[in-house]
């Protein structure tokens, strides 16, 4: 099975005694490496929910979410990446930092079931995980901090039908110069004399369109 060989990254993020750095495994990974995660939140109720969170590393779209309320097990995971993940094409790759989660006899059997790699990340490196970690911090940021939420399956509605529209087809991203990682085909050339606002996420968020 092919391996990838990690090191601490130096200034230039290239190369290394122990092999190529993440960033440079990541440009060769293109359209074939994911990234999870988990995040904690509390609903209007105070009940403890985790997220996971499923992205593509070279595009930044958020592949899916999933919520579940409680503590998270092997099998829990599962299925919550199932969830996340439904109807989708598979990658090669996943990457996943070193939770104890990943362990579960259960998820590593699903992977292999699912013909999926699993890429651990550099430890105490936080460069390894980067896009991820920043795509949870704006997840809490620009919308969790400003939404109330009841229950597992409304939280988890709510990430899909508004966030991850939003997010996917309209807001810009600095590392893509601009442009979202799903850009929709735009009706007309927009011109600051004639343009109208679109909500999103309920008017949480508005973006110009072509009058």
């Amino acid at each position: 099975m092919w391996s990838v060989g990690f090191w601490e990254p130096t200034s230039d993020q290239s190369s290394g005694p122990a092999g190529p750095s993440w960033l440079s495994f990541i440009s060769h990974a293109k359209d074939s490496l994911w990234s999870i995660d988990l995040f904690r939140c509390e609903s209007a109720i105070l009940r403890t929910h985790w997220v996971l969170v499923v992205m593509d590393q070279f595009t930044r779209r958020i592949v899916g979410f999933a919520v579940h309320r409680g503590m998270v097990g092997g099998a829990a995971l599962c299925r919550m990446f199932g969830r996340a993940i439904r109807a989708q094409t598979l990658p090669k790759y996943l990457s996943s930092d070193h939770d104890p989660l990943y362990r579960f006899h259960q998820w590593q059997a699903n992977l292999r079931i699912l013909e999926v790699q699993q890429i651990k990340t550099v430890p105490y490196v936080p460069l390894s995980h980067p896009f991820v970690e920043r795509l949870i911090g704006t997840i809490q940021r620009e919308y969790l901090d400003r939404t109330l939420f009841w229950t597992a399956a409304d939280l988890e509605a709510k990430l899909e039908s508004c966030f991850q529209q939003y997010y996917n087809e309209h807001r810009t991203h600095s590392a893509r110069n601009g442009r979202p990682p799903e850009p929709i085909p735009t009706a007309g050339v927009l011109h600051f004399g004639s343009y109208r606002w679109r909500p999103h996420c309920r008017g949480l968020f508005q973006t110009p369109m072509a009058a």
